[in-house]
């Protein structure tokens, strides 16, 4: 009974106290929104933590590589330096047969002989070998111009390595002008030539120069009228139109030359045609060419010719061959005369038909060329008596002499033709160039 009234006391403070934790019908906005903030803020703490770095950090699932082990050298080799700057010296080889020139102990190069003169020529020279020369080694014939010198002359006695010795030839100049040279070697026992140089093969040499009498056996000036003159504007005849634009050739008598003095004798001037470039060339009658003959004249221009600028040329023609230049020189009004003399001996054997032409450089109004003297000289001793020949004129000047160039012949004939032969003669297919 007692429990009874106990639990009727206390029922009703039961059913208020939960009454007052029970949640209401509407919900507070405020706390709602207060839960939500509180969520939010808790899950980025919680990815703000999952993001930071940690101290130590190890890749998660990546496979583990291991080097492979290399196995141990037993042992490598020793490395020993080996000093680069230091020079072995080589020994120098000795040829057995070497020959040092030493000097010329008679002729020295350049001494002038008369014609078919005799004489002995003497080289001293060194025994640089190491084999000894004996009397079964000779002096032999090489190359060049022999000058009827012997086929072999023996040593006159032993050389040894590094003495010395004279050796000699008994030579003949050759019966025509000009400048010869002989080339020379040693023979040993063997018959194996040797001579100087690092290879024993160079030839030590004898050089003269033929000088003697000469006759002329053909006069440019005195045979002008029987050549073919022509231009660029035809067949002009002899001495044709003087003074003509078409070019023209005529004889002079003493001629004054381009540094006012006179020749004592004849001249041939050669006026081109008057147009830029204009020439005259003269072709002469055949002519049979020997061995030493020579063309010989003095070119200029003519005195008082100022401006003048002409290039002189000796070409020729064989038989019904291509024309060829044998010689040319430019030579400009400067009041001075040159010689020429040139060797004819590579046309020797030939019938040659020589033409003297006559080119202006550039413009050809002021052009007057003049071959002083023009010929072909033969050695006196060649010249045989049915050849009547006459006799070169004595160059005499008058006035004062005044240093004189030299022309020094150089050029031979070529396999080329620089005009080709037609009716007319047509210009050179080179540019002059002025000087």
């Amino acid at each position: 009974m007692r429990l009874i009234k106990l639990c009727s006391l206390f029922l009703p403070v039961m059913l208020v106290a939960a009454a007052c934790t029970m949640p209401s019908g509407t919900p507070n906005a405020a706390a709602t929104l207060q839960a939500i903030y509180t969520a939010q803020a808790a899950t980025v703490s919680v990815i703000q933590t999952q993001s930071a770095p940690t101290a130590t950090f190890t890749p998660q699932g990546l496979p583990t590589f291991q080097f492979p082990t290399i196995p141990a050298q037993t042992s490598f080799p020793t490395i020993t330096s080996i000093p680069l700057n230091t020079f072995t010296p080589v020994p120098t080889l000795t040829r057995c047969d070497q020959v040092a020139f030493v000097k010329d102990v008679t002729v020295p190069d350049g001494t002038v002989f008369a014609p078919d003169a005799q004489f002995v020529k003497t080289w001293r020279l060194q025994n640089v070998g190491s084999c000894t020369w004996t009397t079964a080694y000779a002096l032999v014939f090489s190359s060049g111009e022999r000058m009827n010198g012997a086929a072999a002359v023996n040593l006159p006695g032993a050389v040894a390595p590094g003495q010395f010795v004279d050796v000699s030839v008994t030579l003949k100049a050759p019966p025509a002008d000009g400048r010869y040279t002989g080339y020379w070697m040693l023979r040993n026992a063997a018959g194996v030539m040797f001579g100087l140089g690092e290879n024993a093969q160079k030839p030590f040499f004898v050089s003269i120069r033929v000088m003697g009498d000469m006759t002329t056996v053909f006069d440019f000036v005195a045979e002008y009228c029987h050549a073919d003159w022509r231009s660029g504007a035809g067949d002009l005849g002899c001495p044709g139109n003087v003074g003509g634009k078409n070019g023209y050739a005529i004889d002079v008598d003493k001629p004054q030359m381009e540094n006012g003095q006179k020749y004592n004798g004849k001249g041939l001037l050669t006026v081109p045609q008057r147009v830029n470039n204009g020439y005259l060339s003269g072709y002469y009658q055949p002519f049979k060419v020997q061995k030493g003959d020579r063309f010989r004249a003095i070119v200029n221009c003519e005195y008082l010719a100022q401006g003048c600028n002409t290039i002189f040329r000796l070409d020729y023609r064989i038989g019904d061959g291509n024309i060829k230049t044998f010689w040319s020189f430019n030579e400009a009004y400067d009041g001075l005369y040159y010689t020429v003399d040139l060797d004819l001996s590579p046309l020797a054997g030939k019938e040659v038909i020589f033409i003297l032409t006559a080119l202006a450089n550039g413009k050809a109004e002021p052009d007057k060329p003049l071959w002083v003297a023009p010929r072909i000289e033969r050695p006196s001793n060649l010249v045989t008596p049915s050849a009547t020949p006459t006799r070169t004129p004595t160059v005499t000047l008058t006035g004062t002499v005044t240093t004189t160039g030299t022309v020094t012949p150089t050029r031979t004939p070529t396999a080329t033709s620089t005009i080709t032969p037609t009716a007319t003669v047509l210009p050179p297919t080179f540019t002059p160039t002025a000087t």
